[in-house]
C-alpha cells in the first residue's frame, strides 16, 4: 500500500506565488497547469492511503442487449431450442431463455449470409459475404471459431446441412455444387458440375443455386434449385439427374412435403408452384395468392416476388403453407407481410418492418415425419416476432428480450450501479400496468441453455433518452436487461405544429427528443433536458394526480464582443479573487430587465405546455416545465449542462449563453447570466459588451471549415440521433462554441443564401459539453488545421470564441471561497473554455422557511482553470473518501396517508469532517478534456496535475467509486480507457479499448460505481463493458451456457413394409460416397483451409462438466445401436435379396455351376 505526503508537494508549490505543478507543464494562459496564488490556509496535514492498485482492474466486454443492427440470416437448433441471428456487420447473436445472450464478431466485417446449426452437436456454420465458412464451437459460454474454409475461385450462395450428416452442400453462384467435411473442414473431390446437372441441349447458364435440399425420401437424392427456374433432382450415387424440371420465372426457395414426393417452389412474379416428382412436365398446380384475374379472365396478374416458402405438414389438420411477399403492385402502400395459408384459408400478418427471414418451429427435428408446426420466427429489420401457430388468430408471443431499446432512436444513456434496493420492485410494479394485452399465453419457445444469477447481486438500473421524448428505465443486475418503466416526457406539452415558432438548431423533426437527464436514486428525483431549450423536473409518486402543470420562462442570451482586445494575451489570467463582482439586484434581474425594455414581445418558447389539468398517472409526474426563451427572433440555444439536488430544491442548467440557477419548490429563477457575467470583471480573456444589433448577423453557429482540395458541402443535422461517422480523425467536441466569431466574406455570405436560410452549411452534433464537431477532412494540411481548433491553453484560440458555454455543474457541500472556515452549499461551474467558478448558494436553515424565504444565489469570486473544457467534477473529505451531494429521502408527495404528505423534509448531508479546526480541507477533482486537476480547498491550492492526453480529449471522464475507493474514470476520443487513482492521480489503467469513429458512442459512453460502463455500439444495441479484477474473474459464471446436454428425439418407426416398399433409399453412406479414397481430394486453388482459434481441442473439450461427458456418451452408444440396427436390417435385405436371386437363377440355368456361385454368394451374405 503506497502513500503520499503533501508535504513534499506543498513545499514545492508555495514556495513561488505562480509557481506550476512539476507535471503540469510550462505557460502562463488558462489551462497550462499554472496554480493560483494564495494563502496555504487549509493545507492538508495527514496521509492518504489509497488501496487501489493497477491489479484491481481488467477491462473486458461482458454482455451485448439489444436487436441484432442490420439482420440478414436466421437459424434454430430445433433440439438445442436456441436461435442464431447474423447481421450485416458480420455479428452473430445467439439467444435462447431469458439470460442467455451470446455475442460473437467474425475477424472481418463481412456480412453472414447464411447460418446453419448442427443440430444438438454444439456447433454452428456460418457463410459470410467474404466467400467463407466458418465452424462455432457453442459448447463454451464465449464461441470460438474451429475452422474456416476460404472460397477464392467461386462466390458462396447457398448452404445446406442435413440433419445428423457431417458432410455440408454448398452451392456457388457459378452453378456449382461442393461438398465440406464438418469434421475436417476440408474440401471433398466430389462436385456436382452446373453442366452436367442440366441438359447437354440447353445453351444457357442456369445461374447461381438459390436452393439445396436432400430428399426426405432418400438421402440420396439431392435437390439443386437454379435462379432461372431450373430445378434439377441428383442421384448422389449414380452422379447423374434424374430429373429436371423447368419454370419461366425465377426460383427464390424451395420446401419439401414430408414424405419426399413433392415440393413447392416460390418465384418472382408471386407464384407458388407445386410439382410432383412423377410429372416432369409441368407443375400440377400454380396458384398466385394475392393475384387477381384480369379482364380476360384468362391470366392473373403478377405480384412482388415470394422470397420464401416452408411447406408443413400436420397429422389431424391441412399442411400450413408460409411464405413472406407476394403481394399485389398495385397496393404500394401495403406494410411488409407474411402470409399464413391453413387449408382454404388464407391470414395476412403486415409487420411494421421489412421482414429478412423466417423459420417455421417444427415438433421433429426429422425432414421425413411429419411436422407439426407450432410457432413460425419472424426475423424483420428492426424487430424479432414469434406467431404463435396452434391458436386460429394466430397471436404473438410476449418477447421476454430487450429488442426494442430503438423503438425510437436512443439520444443519450445514464448508468447506476448498487442502486437502493427497493426502486427496482417499485419502478416494476409501476411499468407492469402499462403492458400491452393480448400476447399467447403459451411459453416462449425459445427456450434453450442454462443460465443462474451468479455472484454479482447488487441492482443496477439503465436509463436512455429516446428522439420522440420517452425515457425507458432497466433493470441492468446480473448482467441481463428488462424493461421497468416508460415515461413520456412529451405528454407535457401541446400537440401542435411548430409553425412560426422559433426553433433551436440541430431541432427538425424530432422536438422532444431528450438531450441531457439527471437522476437521483436515492431521492427519486429525475430532470431531462430536450432538444427544444426545455428542462422538465420531476418527482415521483405512487398514486394519480390530476394537476396544473407549472411553467417557467427563462431569458438566457450572452451578450459579448465577438473580437477580443489585444490587451488580452497581456493579461494575468488569474486575477485577483476580490475583484468586484455583479451585484444581486443584477443576477436575477436579466429577465425582467428585458421585460421591462418591451423586449420580451417576441419571446416565444419552442413547444406550448399545456394549461389545462392534466392526469398523471402513477411514476414520474412533472411538477415544473422550464423553457428557454430569445428576444429579436433568435432562437434559443440548445442546453448543455444540467444538474439538480432534492436538498436544495433547485436545478441549474446552461447553454452556450449562460447559467440558470431555478428554484423548483418556489418555482422561481434565482439567476440567468451570461458566461461573462458571471466572471464580473474578473474574466481571464477581458471580453468586452457587444451592440445586441449585432447577434443578428448570421454568425451564430457556424464552424470554420478548413480550406482544402476537398469541398464539403455538410448538411443540417435533423436532430440528435443523427449518427456522425469521425472516420478515423476526430475533432475536439469542445473545438469551436455554439457560435463562432469569424468574420464571413461576401461569397461565404452568397453561399448561406443560396442554401437559403435556416439552412446551415454544417453538421452539428451535441454532447457531453456543447459539442460541435466538423467532420474529417482528407488532406494532412486540413487534418493539422482541424486539430488546431482544439482547446489550447493559447489566448489566440480564443479569438475564434465569442460565447463560452457550460459544460458540467455540480452541487456539493464544499468551501467557496478561501477563508471560509466551514463548508455550505455551493455550485460548481465549469465551462468550454476550461474555466471553473463557484456559485455561492445561501438557503433558509428552517424547513418551514423554504417554502417561502427566498434562496440568495451569488458568484463567490473562486476561479480556477485547466486545459480544455471541463467535463465533470467530484469532491473527496479530508480522509481522500468521495462527498456525495446531500439530498431528500423520497415521500410520497400524493400519498392517502396525511402523516405522510406532511411531514417535514428529511435531508441526508454528506459532511465531510468536523469544521472546528481551521486545518480541515477537501479535495476538489476536475477533470477536464486534456487533463485532471486535484485542488485542496479552502486554499485552492492544485495539489496534482495529469495532463492526460495531448494528441486526443476525453469524450467522457467520471469520479467513480471501486471496491470503496474513489477514482477518476476516463474515455478518449482515441479509444482508450483511463483510470487515474484519486487523489494522487497516479495512472492505473490505460488500455486501447476502440476508437470513436461514430459521435454516438461520444454521446452514450457512460461510467459508473463498481467497475461497470456502457455505450451504444449501434443504433439499436447496448454494449456493456468491464473494468473489475473481480468481476473479469467472475465473468464465466454469470454468462450463460448455450449448450445443454439434451437427448436427440428418436425417429419415428416407419414399419417393415413401409420401409421395404415406402420407396425409401435407404440410409446414405456418405463418407464413402464423398470421402476421399473414392471422390479424390479437391482442387487445392478452389479454397484455402483456415485454422480457428479454438483448436480442434475446443470441439471436444470445451465440453463441461463430467455429467455432460456422461450424456454425450450414451447418446453416442445409442447412435451406434441405432446404425448397428441399421446394418441389420440392410443385412436382412440383401439375404431376402439374394435368395430370390439364387431362385430365380436355378429357374433360368439349372446348371452346376451357376448354383455353385449363387450359393457363395449367399454365404457372402450371412457372413457380412
Amino acid at each position: 500500500m503506497k502513500k503520499f505526503n503533501f508535504h513534499k508537494v506543498l513545499d514545492g508549490l508555495t514556495s513561488s506565488p505562480s509557481g506550476s505543478s512539476s507535471s503540469g507543464g510550462s505557460g502562463t494562459g488558462p489551462g497550462s497547469g499554472s496554480v493560483h496564488s494564495g494563502g496555504t490556509a487549509g493545507t492538508p496535514r495527514e496521509e492518504i492511503q489509497e488501496t487501489l492498485t493497477s491489479d484491481y482492474f481488467q477491462l473486458s466486454k461482458t454482455v451485448r442487449h439489444g436487436f441484432p443492427y442490420l439482420p440478414t440470416a436466421l437459424a434454430f437448433d430445433p433440439v438445442q431450442k436456441i436461435l442464431a441471428i447474423g447481421t450485416r456487420t458480420g455479428a452473430i447473436r445467439i439467444l435462447g431463455r431469458p439470460g442467455v445472450d451470446c455475442y460473437c464478431q467474425h475477424e472481418g466485417d463481412a456480412a453472414v449470409l447464411q447460418l446453419q446449426f448442427l443440430i444438438n452437436e454444439g456447433a454452428l456454420v456460418s457463410a459470410s459475404s467474404d466467400d467463407m465458412l466458418h465452424l462455432w464451437n457453442l459448447r463454451q459460454k464465449r464461441p470460438a471459431v474451429l475452422h474456416s474454409l476460404k472460397f477464392t475461385r467461386e462466390r458462396i450462395t447457398f448452404c445446406h446441412l442435413p440433419f445428423q450428416s457431417k458432410w455440408l452442400y454448398v452451392g456457388t453462384e457459378r452453378g456449382n455444387t461442393h461438398i465440406v467435411n464438418i469434421e475436417s473442414f476440408i474440401l471433398s473431390g466430389y462436385v456436382i458440375m452446373w453442366n452436367k446437372a442440366i441438359e447437354l441441349s440447353t445453351k444457357t447458364h442456369p445461374g447461381p443455386v438459390v436452393h439445396l435440399s436432400d430428399s426426405p425420401r432418400d438421402e440420396g437424392k439431392l435437390l439443386i434449385g437454379y435462379e432461372n427456374g431450373t430445378v434439377v433432382f441428383w442421384d448422389l450415387r449414380s452422379k447423374r439427374a434424374d430429373l429436371r424440371l423447368y419454370y419461366d420465372e425465377a426460383i427464390h426457395s424451395i420446401g419439401w412435403h414430408n414424405e419426399g414426393k413433392q415440393f413447392m417452389c416460390s418465384h418472382s412474379d408471386g407464384s407458388l408452384t407445386l410439382w410432383n416428382l412423377k410429372s416432369q412436365s409441368r407443375p400440377f398446380q400454380i396458384i398466385v395468392p394475392h393475384g387477381k384475374i384480369q379482364r380476360d379472365g384468362k391470366k392473373v396478374e403478377s405480384c412482388k416476388p415470394i422470397l420464401k416458402v416452408e411447406y408443413k405438414t400436420c397429422k389431424n389438420s391441412e399442411p400450413f403453407t408460409i411464405f413472406s411477399g407476394g403481394l399485389s403492385y398495385d397496393k404500394p402502400w401495403r406494410r411488409p407481410s407474411l402470409t399464413i395459408m391453413h387449408g382454404k384459408a388464407i391470414t395476412v400478418l403486415e409487420m411494421d418492418h421489412p421482414i429478412v427471414d423466417f423459420l417455421t418451429l417444427c415438433e421433429t427435428p426429422y425432414p421425413n415425419e411429419v411436422q407439426e408446426p407450432y410457432a413460425v420466427v419472424v426475423l424483420l429489420e428492426k424487430d424479432l416476432i414469434v406467431v404463435d401457430l396452434t391458436q386460429s388468430n394466430f397471436p404473438i408471443f410476449e418477447n421476454p428480450y430487450p429488442m426494442d431499446i430503438h423503438e425510437s432512436p436512443v439520444t443519450c444513456t445514464d448508468y447506476f450501479a448498487d442502486c437502493p434496493p427497493d426502486l427496482i420492485p417499485v419502478l416494476y410494479s409501476i411499468g407492469a400496468k402499462h403492458k400491452k394485452q393480448g400476447y399467447s399465453n403459451k411459453e416462449w419457445p425459445i427456450s434453450g441453455g442454462a443460465w443462474n444469477l451468479g455472484a454479482q447481486t447488487y441492482p443496477e438500473i439503465i436509463i436512455t433518452g429516446h428522439a420522440d421524448g420517452a425515457v425507458k428505465f432497466w433493470d441492468a443486475s446480473a448482467i441481463t436487461l428488462q424493461m421497468l418503466y416508460k415515461l413520456k416526457t412529451s405528454k407535457v406539452f401541446e400537440k401542435q405544429k411548430l409553425e412560426g415558432k422559433p426553433t433551436p438548431e440541430n431541432m427538425e423533426e424530432d422536438p422532444f427528443a431528450i438531450q441531457l437527464m439527471y437522476w437521483c436514486p436515492e431521492s427519486r428525483l429525475f430532470c431531462v433536458a430536450g432538444v427544444s431549450a426545455y428542462v422538465i423536473v420531476y418527482r415521483f409518486s405512487k398514486h394519480e394526480v390530476n394537476t396544473e402543470i407549472s411553467s417557467l420562462e427563462v431569458h438566457l442570451q450572452s451578450e459579448t464582443e465577438d473580437i477580443i482586445s489585444p490587451e488580452a494575451e497581456m493579461i494575468s489570467p488569474f486575477p485577483n479573487a476580490s475583484s468586484p463582482l455583479p451585484s444581486l439586484k443584477d443576477l436575477s434581474g436579466s429577465t425582467n430587465t428585458v421585460a421591462s425594455e418591451g423586449m420580451m414581445k417576441d419571446s416565444i418558447p419552442c413547444l406550448s405546455v399545456k394549461t389545462r389539468a392534466v392526469k398523471m398517472p402513477p411514476g414520474y409526474q412533472a411538477v415544473l416545465v422550464i423553457q428557454l426563451v430569445c428576444a429579436d427572433g433568435d432562437s434559443p440555444q440548445q442546453i448543455t449542462s444540467l444538474t439538480a439536488n432534492s436538498a436544495y430544491g433547485l436545478v441549474a442548467f446552461g447553454n452556450c449563453n449562460g447559467l440558470a440557477v431555478v428554484d423548483f419548490i418556489q418555482k422561481t429563477t434565482l439567476l440567468s447570466m451570461g458566461s461573462l457575467e458571471l466572471y464580473g470583471s474578473s474574466d481571464p480573456y477581458q471580453r468586452q459588451p457587444r451592440s445586441p444589433r449585432r447577434s443578428k448577423q448570421f454568425t451564430a453557429g457556424l464552424t470554420e471549415l478548413s480550406d482544402g482540395p476537398v469541398s464539403l458541402e455538410l448538411e443540417r443535422c435533423k436532430s440528435p440521433t443523427t449518427s456522425d461517422h469521425v472516420n478515423g480523425h476526430c475533432t475536439s467536441p469542445t473545438s469551436q462554441s455554439c457560435s463562432s466569431g469569424k468574420r464571413m466574406s461576401s461569397a461565404d455570405v452568397s453561399k448561406i443564401n443560396r442554401r437559403g436560410s435556416g439552412k446551415p452549411p454544417f453538421r452539428k452534433v451535441q454532447s457531453a459539453a456543447c459539442m460541435e464537431i466538423s467532420l474529417p477532412v482528407t488532406t494532412e494540411e486540413n487534418r493539422e488545421n482541424s486539430i488546431s481548433h482544439s482547446r489550447s491553453s493559447s489566448v489566440s484560440s480564443i479569438d475564434k470564441e465569442s460565447k463560452e458555454a457550460i459544460t458540467a455543474l455540480y452541487f456539493t457541500e464544499s468551501f467557496s471561497r478561501k477563508n471560509d472556515t466551514t463548508v455550505s452549499p455551493c455550485l460548481w461551474v465549469g465551462t468550454g473554455l476550461g474555466m471553473v467558478l463557484t456559485i455561492s448558494l445561501n438557503l433558509p436553515t428552517a424547513d418551514e422557511l423554504r417554502q417561502t424565504e427566498p434562496v440568495v444565489v451569488s458568484p463567490s469570486g473562486t476561479i480556477l482553470s485547466l486545459k480544455g473544457a471541463v467535463l465533470t467534477f467530484g469532491c473527496l473529505s479530508c480522509t481522500g473518501t468521495l462527498i456525495h451531494p446531500p439530498y431528500e429521502t423520497w415521500r410520497d408527495p400524493n400519498s392517502t396517508d396525511e402523516s405522510e404528505r406532511t411531514r417535514k423534509r428529511k435531508l441526508v448531508m454528506h459532511s465531510p469532517c468536523s469544521s472546528q479546526d481551521m486545518g480541515d480541507h477537501q479535495f476538489a477533482v476536475i477533470c477536464s478534456e486534456k487533463q485532471a486537476k486535484v485542488f485542496s480547498l479552502p486554499s485552492q491550492i492544485c495539489l496534482y496535475v495529469h495532463n492526460i492526453t495531448d494528441t486526443s480529449f476525453l469524450l467522457r471522464a467520471d469520479v467513480v467509486t471501486m471496491c470503496n475507493n474513489a477514482c477518476l474514470a476516463c474515455f478518449s476520443a482515441h479509444g482508450h480507457i483511463i483510470i487515474l487513482s484519486l487523489p494522487s492521480l497516479r495512472p492505473l489503467l490505460d488500455v486501447h479499448y476502440l476508437p470513436v469513429t461514430d459521435m454516438r458512442i461520444a454521446r452514450t459512453f457512460r461510467f459508473t460505481n463498481e467497475g461497470q460502463a456502457l455505450y451504444l455500439s449501434s443504433p439499436t444495441e447496448v454494449q456493456r463493458l468491464n473494468y473489475s479484477q473481480e468481476m473479469f474473474d467472475n465473468l464465466q459464471d454469470m454468462l450463460g451456457e448455450l449448450f445443454t446436454p439434451v437427448e436427440t428425439p428418436e425417429a419415428q418407426y416407419r414399419g417393415f413394409l413401409k420401409g421395404l416398399f415406402g420407396g425409401t433409399g435407404g440410409t446414405l453412406d456418405r463418407e464413402e460416397l464423398f470421402g476421399e479414397a473414392t471422390a479424390g481430394k479437391a482442387s487445392r486453388s478452389l479454397a484455402q483451409h483456415i485454422p480457428g482459434s479454438g483448436g480442434v481441442e475446443g470441439v471436444k473439450g470445451a465440453a463441461g462438466s463430467a455429467i455432460g461427458e456422461l450424456a454425450r456418451a450414451r447418446i453416442a452408444l445409442d447412435e451406434r445401436g441405432q446404425k448397428l440396427g441399421e446394418l441389420d436390417e440392410r443385412t436382412a435385405r440383401m439375404m431376402a435379396s439374394a435368395e430370390a436371386f439364387s431362385k430365380h437363377a436355378h429357374e433360368v440355368s439349372g446348371g452346376p455351376r451357376m448354383r455353385n456361385e449363387v450359393s457363395v454368394c449367399i454365404s457372402w451374405c450371412r457372413k457380412y
